[in-house]
């Protein structure tokens, strides 16, 4: 555990680099404030002793001098504070953003497998209130522990002038209260990571229901989904409780150690007093000193609440960037120049994960620039997975995908990807305008260019009658759009794109026959002079592809142009003569 913190530390320490000013400033001015307070006793003493010893010798011209050197102190204590709480505060905030950036730029870069996997909440969860736990951390722990390290070692060695015996009595209690507390510190980080996962989980769950809203009220399912959040609430409240019991054991044993270590002060001291090993200045000093090094020491046992909930953050930090980028760059990759759309797939297996079975299985393939191919087949035949080869969204097992005789493996990921549309069935939609979810294909683009991409893509018309027209709010996910109209903006964003390549995945499937013949419309405008790759759920709309592709769990089962599979009557003429009668069927209801 010990090894781990050590290395999570490091982890975190080079975030400082940038601010490292600003925090030897901030622990200088700690340093004062320190000062001021060790001060205090001193004087209490210096007055004290002088009334004990010859009163006439406590003149008005000393309180006077004592009177203006403290107050002068504690001028020097406010600006030191002011500045540690001010700048201090924004130095962690600083780290913070720096750590939110780094933490998004590497979640914007691990590929589709990773997302596959993940629940976009827990993530949240981790940019927000990981992070946030963070700021305070990066500001008050190296703040409270050189404070505290300055107190205990300056209250030992001033402990230590006024009596030894007695500083070794007090001293020997703290073994004893940082055993406790280490015992108990373990306990208390295990909850509070716990806690973090369970927010992360809740997280998920509430924007996996508030998301799927519509769903929940079409099936009047709100009580299915408010006992689901009730469980997942109620095991975040029996975490916090145990967090907090450790925490309150942590406090209340801490705070008996003060008991029994003033009571040996005051016992101690008092028998020292009376066989004139100290004098009663210095037993008051003591006392406060003591009372020093106590508060320090619970300030601490204060923060390690803090402390704690700070290293968890780091941890689930450092877990999601310790995660491997799987898609990236490999060394030496070159830009991919301006291609024609010339497309081989050669020996191509893919399976998603070492030991499962392969989805595709030795693809070969050939297509010429501007051809359309068409790919049908039954569910989990690979067809938007052979599409998701191409852009690298998932990388090849054996084999590989050229365009125009370049490897995709051996250009930029940037430059494959601004070569090639993609056209999904569901087209998400940011938050923003119609303007702005179109200007996404090509940022930077001005209105004219916007307008004219809408115009192809047969979308300015119903754009024009709407509140706002292109600066129409869409709602989060364009809930205020129908779903032929988020698919034509859709496509007016790779309108304007306008890349060489482009796969159409099902991009129909999910309208009605009327949006759907408007789509289809602009979905061939789009496919004109661009090598095309069309998944098609209706197989009517891909008769004029040059090639169709059937694939099935075997690989590519049977291959060529509409005329020739349906004179070869084998599984395309089947899947499409099926089709047809459910089409017909559906017209007619």
């Amino acid at each position: 555990m010990k090894k781990r913190k050590k290395g999570l530390l490091l982890r975190f320490i080079p975030y400082f680099k940038k601010y490292k000013w600003i925090l030897f400033l901030d622990l200088f001015f700690a340093s004062l404030t320190t000062v001021c307070e060790l001060v205090l006793p001193l004087l209490v003493r210096l007055i004290t002793d002088c009334a004990s010893n010859s009163l006439e010798s406590l003149t008005v011209q000393l309180i006077l001098s004592v009177g203006l050197f403290y107050l002068v102190l504690r001028v020097i204590d406010a600006l030191g504070s002011y500045y540690m709480a001010d700048v201090g505060h924004v130095m962690g905030a600083r780290i913070e953003t720096d750590m939110r950036r780094d933490l998004f730029t590497h979640l914007s870069n691990l590929s589709f497998s990773y997302y596959d996997n993940a629940k976009i909440g827990s993530l949240m969860s981790r940019l927000t209130g990981d992070l946030f736990d963070i700021t305070e951390f990066a500001h008050h722990c190296p703040e409270e522990f050189f404070i505290s390290f300055l107190k205990i070692t300056a209250a030992f060695c001033i402990l230590c002038s006024v009596n030894v015996w007695l500083t070794f009595i007090i001293f020997s209690f703290l073994p004893f209260l940082f055993l406790v507390s280490l015992l108990l510190n373990r306990k208390m980080r295990k909850t509070f990571k716990e806690s973090r996962v369970q927010v992360g989980e809740l997280n998920a769950q509430i924007e996996d229901s508030l998301l799927g809203i519509r769903v929940v009220k079409s099936f009047a399912n709100e009580s299915v989904e408010i006992e689901k959040f009730k469980k997942g609430n109620e095991k975040f409240l029996k975490i916090k409780r145990l967090s907090y019991r450790y925490m309150a054991l942590f406090q209340s044993s801490t705070r008996s150690f003060d008991g029994v270590m003033y009571v040996a002060v005051l016992v101690s001291g008092s028998l020292f007093m009376m066989n004139g090993h100290i004098t009663s200045a210095d037993l008051i000093a003591y006392l406060l000193y003591v009372n020093t090094l106590l508060t320090s020491i619970r300030r601490i046992v204060e923060f390690t609440e803090q402390f704690q909930r700070g290293m968890t953050g780091i941890e689930r930090f450092c877990e999601v960037l310790d995660e491997p980028i799987q898609i990236r760059d490999k060394q030496g990759a070159i830009p991919l120049p301006k291609v024609q759309g010339y497309i081989t797939f050669d020996h191509v297996s893919f399976r998603y994960a070492e030991g499962l079975t392969n989805v595709l299985t030795d693809i070969n393939l050939s297509i010429l620039p501007g051809e359309s191919v068409a790919l049908v087949g039954p569910s989990g035949g690979g067809k938007t997975t052979l599409c998701s080869l191409l852009p690298r969204f998932y990388d090849v097992t054996e084999g590989k995908i050229t365009i125009d005789g370049h490897n995709v493996q051996d250009v930029t990921l940037k430059s494959l990807r601004t070569q090639i549309g993609v056209v999904q069935q569901d087209i998400y939609m940011f938050s923003g305008t119609v303007f702005d979810n179109i200007e996404y294909g090509m940022p930077g683009a001005d209105m004219n260019a916007v307008v004219e991409a809408a115009k192809l893509a047969g979308a300015h018309e119903f754009i024009t009658q709407l509140p706002e027209g292109y600066h129409t709010y869409v709602g989060e996910r364009g809930v205020k759009l129908s779903g032929g109209q988020k698919q034509r903006i859709g496509i007016a964003r790779v309108f304007l794109k306008n890349p060489p390549i482009l796969i159409l995945d099902e991009a129909t499937s999910a309208l009605d026959n009327e949006s759907e013949r408007l789509v289809q419309k602009s979905l061939e405008s789009l496919a004109k002079g661009r090598t095309t790759f069309t998944i098609a759920h209706r197989l009517s709309t891909i008769r004029n592809a040059r090639i169709i592709l059937v694939l099935t769990e075997k690989g590519i089962e049977e291959q060529g142009s509409h005329e020739e599979l349906m004179a070869a009557g084998g599984l395309y003429y089947h899947l499409y003569q099926a089709a047809t009668e459910q089409e017909d069927a559906t017209e007619l209801s």
